[in-house]
């Protein structure tokens, strides 16, 4: 692995080609399909594609992108965390998803927390931005807990939702 982050409960690593079976799954979550977006992935080589164009191609260019996020001790891929550089905000922006068996034990924060440390210590970015749907309360409220202000609202592209925008300055003393 040419990237791993440690905290005391996991491991954030870049994805492999091998870890098409869990983003597969991960896809098609209700959960996730509700709250961020259907991929229109159904195949395990469908999957295999979105990695490689997706976070593979992000670690090229940018040197972050999304991240496996394992057990510390099993190994056994939990979610997903990172940073996006995305070409319709002006800075990389915080996002995660998690597989449901492992909501609400406190993964999510963690994770966001290492991402936040990472983006300030090792990538050296001023500010991260996070966007989440409205209705999608429990991440407000962690991305609140985080230190993220609300900016406002916004549409990625035209023809799209509004969501609600978030935005984090990366100093010294950003508590991560």
């Amino acid at each position: 692995m040419a990237f791993a982050l440690n905290t005391e409960r996991l491991r954030l690593r870049e994805f492999t080609a091998a870890d098409a079976p869990y983003l597969l799954r991960q896809l098609n979550e209700p959960s996730f399909i509700e709250n961020i977006a259907d991929r229109g992935v159904r195949t395990l080589d469908q999957a295999g594609t979105y990695l490689e164009a997706g976070p593979m191609a992000s670690y090229r260019q940018h040197g972050f992108g999304f991240w496996a996020v394992t057990g510390q001790s099993s190994g056994e891929i939990l979610g997903m965390c990172g940073l996006v550089k995305r070409d319709t905000l002006p800075e990389p922006d915080l996002g995660y998803a998690f597989l449901p068996e492992h909501v609400g034990q406190g993964y999510a924060l963690e994770a966001c927390r290492a991402s936040l440390r990472a983006a300030r210590d090792i990538f050296h970015l001023p500010a991260l931005m996070a966007i989440v749907n409205d209705g999608n309360t429990a991440s407000r409220r962690l991305l609140e807990k985080l230190g993220f202000g609300f900016q406002g609202m916004t549409a990625l592209m035209p023809d799209t939702p509004e969501l609600c925008l978030y935005r984090i300055e990366l100093t010294e003393h950003t508590a991560c």
